[in-house]
C-alpha cells in the first residue's frame, strides 16, 4: 500500500515560501550586489560586518604624496635582523536586525465565490511589498552615503543641473582613488545564492526618470549595442565608459529640495524648486545586507479559511502574509558615492 508520505507532494508551505520569493527578487535592482551575511538563528539581533584594513592601519588610501617616497624604502630589511612583525586592524561595522511583516486577510465566501483567485493575487502581492520594503530599506540606508556629489552645486539645495559625464568622472576618479574594485559579480535573479560573473564596471542605480538625461551624454552605449556583453540586470539600460546603469521607478527624488527651478529646465514637484534625484554609484564590497535569498529568508504564514478556533469559531477568516528579518548597512563610504541631480523636464 502506498504512504502518503512528505516526499509525495511538496508542503503548501514550501511552496507558498517560493512563490513569494520569486515574485519579490523582480522588484529589487540594489539586491543585486552589496555583501551578503546570511542570517543564523537564535543568535540575537545584531549584524557584524568585518573588514581588514590594508598596511599601516589606513582607510582607503594608504598611499598618499606624503608618504609615496619612503614607503618602500620604510620596509627595506637589514641583513641579519628580522624586522618587526605587524599586525592586522579590522573595522568593525554592527547594524541591528528589523523585523517587517506583510499581512493580507480573506473570507471564506471570498474564496468559495468569488470569481478571481485571491489567495493567489495575494500571495503575488505579498511577495512584491516584500521585495519592495526591502529595496526601500537598501536605498535609505545608501543614499545616505556620505561621499556626496552635486549636480551644479556643493550642496542638495543648491543642485541645478543634470547628470554629466564630468561628474561621472570626478566620482570615478574618487573611487579609484580610494582602492574601490569594480563589480564583477552580481545574484542571479533567483530565489538562490547563486552569482553570476560580469564584465567589470560600477555600477549606476537610480530613479527611471533620468533616463533621457543618460542617454544623452556622451559616449553611451545602449544594451541592444553591447554584442556578447551581458547586462548585468533586466532594468540595466547601457553604460558609459565604467558605468553601467540600472534603473528603478522605486528609487524615489528628495521633491523641491534643490535650487529655485527659474529657467533651469529640470523637474520639480510644486514648480518652485528642483527635485532631487539620488544617484547611488557602487563598487565591489562597499555596503552589506542580510541575506536575502534561500528559503530562510522569509516566514511565510498561509491560514485558509474554515481552520476553526475560539477566535473564528465558525472559520471565517483566513490569511496569507509573511514576517522576515533584515538590515543594510554601509561598509566602506570611500567605495560607493552618491551623485544627487536634476531631471529635465520634457515639458519645458
Amino acid at each position: 500500500m502506498a504512504i502518503q508520505n512528505f516526499g509525495t507532494q511538496q508542503g503548501r508551505i514550501n511552496k507558498i515560501k517560493g512563490e513569494i520569493i520569486a515574485h519579490a527578487i523582480p522588484v529589487e535592482v540594489l539586491g543585486i550586489t552589496g555583501t551578503q551575511k546570511r542570517l543564523p538563528g537564535n543568535r540575537g539581533d545584531t549584524v557584524i560586518f568585518r573588514r581588514f584594513l590594508p598596511y599601516g592601519g589606513v582607510d582607503n588610501r594608504w598611499i598618499t604624496p606624503a608618504n609615496a617616497a619612503t614607503f618602500a624604502s620604510s620596509q627595506q630589511t637589514v641583513e641579519g635582523i628580522t624586522p618587526a612583525a605587524d599586525t592586522l586592524a579590522a573595522v568593525d561595522i554592527s547594524a541591528t536586525l528589523q523585523q517587517y511583516g506583510v499581512l493580507y486577510a480573506v473570507t471564506d465566501k471570498t474564496v468559495d465565490l468569488y470569481e478571481d483567485d485571491i489567495p493567489a493575487e495575494m500571495k503575488r502581492q505579498t511577495g512584491e511589498r516584500i521585495g519592495l520594503l526591502r529595496e526601500m530599506v537598501r536605498y535609505g540606508a545608501l543614499k545616505g552615503a556620505t561621499n556626496s556629489f552635486y549636480a551644479g552645486g556643493n550642496s542638495r539645495g543648491t543642485v541645478d543641473q543634470t547628470i554629466s559625464l564630468t561628474g561621472l568622472r570626478k566620482i570615478g576618479r574618487s573611487l579609484l582613488a580610494n582602492h574601490a574594485h569594480q563589480i564583477t559579480q552580481i545574484l542571479d535573479p533567483s530565489e538562490e545564492f547563486n552569482t553570476a560573473p560580469v564584465e567589470a564596471g560600477f555600477l549606476v542605480f537610480c530613479h527611471t526618470d533620468l533616463e533621457p538625461d543618460i542617454r544623452d551624454l556622451p559616449g553611451f552605449v545602449k544594451v541592444a549595442e553591447y554584442g556578447t556583453r551581458k547586462p548585468v540586470n533586466e532594468y540595466e539600460i547601457g553604460s558609459v565608459e565604467r558605468f553601467r546603469f540600472i534603473l528603478s521607478p522605486e528609487l524615489v527624488a528628495y521633491a523641491d529640495s534643490g535650487a529655485l527651478v527659474g529657467s533651469t529646465g529640470l523637474c520639480s514637484t510644486s514648480g518652485t524648486n528642483v527635485d532631487v534625484y539620488p544617484i547611488i554609484v557602487t563598487g565591489d564590497d562597499a555596503w552589506g545586507q542580510v541575506a536575502l535569498r534561500g528559503r530562510d529568508a522569509i516566514e511565510p504564514t498561509w491560514i485558509p479559511p474554515g481552520q476553526k478556533d475560539k477566535n473564528d469559531p465558525l472559520g471565517q477568516r483566513g490569511y496569507i502574509g509573511a514576517t522576515f528579518y533584515f538590515t543594510c548597512v554601509v561598509l566602506n563610504q570611500g567605495y560607493m558615492a552618491v551623485y544627487e541631480v536634476g531631471s529635465t523636464s520634457l515639458t519645458a
